[in-house]
């Protein structure tokens, strides 16, 4: 703002003096009888308030207004984090119902794999006995077979002529 300000500018320390003087002046200005209120020359002291807004530096005007932006950036600010931690949250709650979730799929899994290593192992063993049921019979018939082709043999070697005498 390089602007041409054609009233002279009024230093910081003559709008002090200004206030000085309006506290001042009620100090000093007469009281009301049985009353904390006071008698002030109206005019004059709306003339000196007028005087001493009008003076006041834009640097003050632009530090006002700065301060009204930077409380205004952190309303925003804040409004945007209360934001992310609201989706934070929402998140987590659902990560932490989703393991919940796997954690029971994993136990509901475990379960199954022992029920089907039970049922497993239980159908190995009566295959098992099956199996040995069988073999035990095939062994039974096997030795009675045996016994015949012993048998058998016996009676034909009954059954053979002696030798004949040879001479030699």
């Amino acid at each position: 703002m390089n602007r041409e300000d054609p009233r002279p500018r009024t230093t910081v320390g003559e709008l002090q003096d200004m206030v000085e003087e309006l506290i001042a002046h009620l100090e000093e200005a007469k009281s009301m009888p049985l009353s904390t209120n006071v008698l002030v020359d109206r005019e004059m002291f709306l003339e000196m308030l007028q005087r001493l807004r009008a003076e006041l530096p834009d640097e003050l005007r632009a530090a006002r207004w700065m301060v009204r932006e930077r409380e205004a950036f952190i309303a925003r600010t804040n409004e945007r984090a209360q934001e992310i931690i609201a989706r934070a949250e929402a998140e987590s709650r659902r990560l932490v119902s989703e393991s919940y979730v796997l954690a029971e799929a994993v136990e509901e899994a475990n379960a199954l794999v022992r029920r089907a290593e039970g049922e497993a192992r239980r159908i190995r063993l009566e295959a098992e006995d099956e199996i040995e049921r069988a073999l035990e019979k095939l062994e039974g018939m096997l030795a009675e077979l045996l016994t015949r082709v012993h048998n058998a043999r016996e009676e034909l070697h009954k059954a053979r002529p002696p030798e004949p005498d040879v001479p030699l």
